[in-house]
């Protein structure tokens, strides 16, 4: 074997043309899509640590503080619990990331992981169980500067706006705080995630309900009530510059019923009775349907995530509490009653710009036929495949979401990636996006299967990488 030849053509380590395969790949991610700003339009970042543009001792604060990601790699690793989430040093916790990662071949981690080491700490090497100790020191060395603050991590990676994920009876101090502080240039604004008003047969429902009543300034006691109640948070919301609602779902469902029949199934959450399961999908069908129609009248986008199972391992679940690393797949997810879901509100002319996850891949073609259904001229793309969620949150499962999409709609509508992260580091996720999106692009051109047109090409992924989420929500931001 000539060893020598196999060092001469094999590419360099997540060199300059990570994951660009062909000349033209290469020219539409570095010549265009690496141009663009970030948007984050889904996003689980404390809106409070950005006020506060909070520093970070050690690079455990970042990349393991509450990333289940990595905690469930660290478990398949055999790594005790208490280097993950108990009281192991942060030192000791880095160490036991940094002797799974070198396992996690084929991993998105893996790639992810590098690119944030490259980006932000520029150490070009790679971490493992024998470099922990020097990636530990130079990550925590550059953590010191303040240009490592969270505002400044916002700033270097280029995002011009952010949503976060608030509930409706948030009441949007630190959005305030930062709307009024002309220093930080970055627009932070609010997502709308009435998920506590939703699920009626949880613990504390009625405590969340005289919660929500207090902020809202409506005692509630009904179902007309809450909804009162909501439309005076939606506004409130809307006033803060919202532009979007997150609903996460066991899955989609359309089970409807009369309003009496929701108002008694309110009256037993009240009271504390149980709700069975088909009285909770009555009740979650009516909300959805009732507060599609405001999102469309604000000219919201509704984002519906579902196809999870989610606080698997109930002793751990229990122990730890919810967005652990329990969670799993749900193939159960009836896409005949999305539809109808969908079909309800468009019978109102009420149907709002909407956007489809769902943690089951086997679910993109299902999807992908449901949005051509309800498009319309009153948005391009009103209805969207939202991308690659989660555990499909990897190379493959990006390239299949893309192709999917392609076949059955309009890839060069879609509104692009988003981080659905606590980290302030994983902007990366952007990059990683784009170039599988110029790569599979590329890959069509150089076969022959679309024209090289390069004026287009160009516009079409600077379009899918920004400019079509911008247009979508509405934000105020100037079009590069």
């Amino acid at each position: 074997m000539n060893r020598d030849y196999i060092k001469q053509t094999r590419k360099p380590f997540m060199g300059e043309d990570f994951l660009l395969e062909t000349e033209t790949a290469k020219i539409l991610y570095h010549d265009y899509a690496a141009k663009m700003p970030i948007l984050d339009y889904h996003c689980h970042i404390s809106p409070k640590e950005i006020a506060e543009d909070r520093r970070f001792e050690n690079i455990t604060q970042v990349w393991l503080g509450g990333d289940h990601y990595k905690w469930r790699q660290m478990r398949s690793n055999g790594v005790e619990e208490r280097y993950i989430t108990g009281d192991a040093s942060d030192r000791e916790k880095f160490q036991k990331w940094a002797e799974t990662l070198e396992k996690a071949i084929g991993n998105p981690l893996y790639h992810w992981s590098h690119l944030e080491l490259q980006r932000y700490f520029d150490y070009h090497g790679v971490l493992n169980s024998d470099t922990a100790e020097e990636v530990w020191q130079l990550c925590n060395e550059k953590l010191a500067s303040p240009d490592m603050s969270a505002r400044n991590l916002i700033i270097h990676s280029g995002v011009t706006l952010l949503c976060t994920t608030d509930d409706p009876a948030d009441d949007l101090r630190y959005h305030k705080q930062l709307r009024e502080d002309d220093s930080f240039p970055v627009q932070v604004l609010p997502a709308w995630r009435p998920e506590a008003a939703m699920k009626i047969g949880a613990p504390g429902f009625a405590e969340y309900m005289k919660r929500l009543g207090d902020v809202a300034n409506v005692t509630i006691t009904s179902f007309a009530d809450l909804k009162e109640a909501l439309v005076k948070r939606l506004a409130f919301f809307n006033e803060m510059g919202c532009k979007a609602s997150d609903h996460s779902l066991d899955y989609a469902m359309y089970v409807p019923a009369s309003q009496d029949e929701i108002e008694r199934i309110f009256a037993k959450a009240l009271a504390g009775d149980v709700i069975t399961y088909e009285e909770d999908l009555k009740y979650k069908t009516a909300f959805l349907l009732f507060i599609g129609k405001e999102y469309t009248r604000l000219g919201w986008a509704m984002q519906l995530h579902y196809g999870v199972k989610r606080d698997n391992d109930k002793g751990r679940y229990r122990l730890l509490g919810p967005d652990t690393g329990f969670d799993c797949i749900d193939t159960y997810t009836p896409s005949a009653q999305l539809a109808d879901l969908l079909n309800a509100l468009a019978e109102e002319q009420a149907l709002p710009k909407t956007i489809l996850y769902s943690l089951n891949p086997g679910d993109n073609a299902a999807i992908g036929t449901i949005i051509g259904c309800f498009q319309d001229s009153s948005c391009v793309g009103k209805i969207q495949q939202g991308s690659a969620w989660w555990f499909n949150d990897n190379r493959q499962g990006m390239i299949d979401q893309l192709t999917s999409l392609a076949n059955l709609g309009l890839l060069a509508n879609f509104i692009g990636m988003l981080t659905d992260s606590r980290s302030f580091l994983s902007y990366t996720r952007h990059e990683y996006f784009r170039r599988i999106l110029c790569n599979l692009i590329g890959g069509w051109v150089e076969n022959g299967e679309y024209p090289w047109d390069e004026k287009r090409l160009g516009q079409m992924v600077q379009d899918i990488a920004y400019r079509n989420a911008v247009r979508y929500f509405d934000f105020e931001l100037e079009l590069p």
